[in-house]
């Protein structure tokens, strides 16, 4: 490899700005800042975090009483 031409290559801080955990890895950047990691993450976790609405083939059975 060529000398001088690759960027330096060291530990770095990531930090989720949504729930604050925070981990190391190697990177050329110094600091990092993600909005969701595997701490907070609906996939990760199971859990939603916020109301989704029903879908249209819920909404349309509710409406019109097909849900029986």
């Amino acid at each position: 490899m060529k000398k001088g031409i690759h960027p330096d290559y060291h530990t770095c801080t990531v930090t989720c700005v949504s729930c604050g955990n925070t981990f190391e890895t190697g990177s050329t950047l110094k600091e990092i800042r993600v909005d969701t990691c595997s701490n907070c993450h609906p996939f990760y976790t199971g859990k939603q975090r916020s109301n989704q609405a029903d879908g249209r083939v819920e909404r349309f059975n509710k409406k019109y009483g097909l849900n029986k």
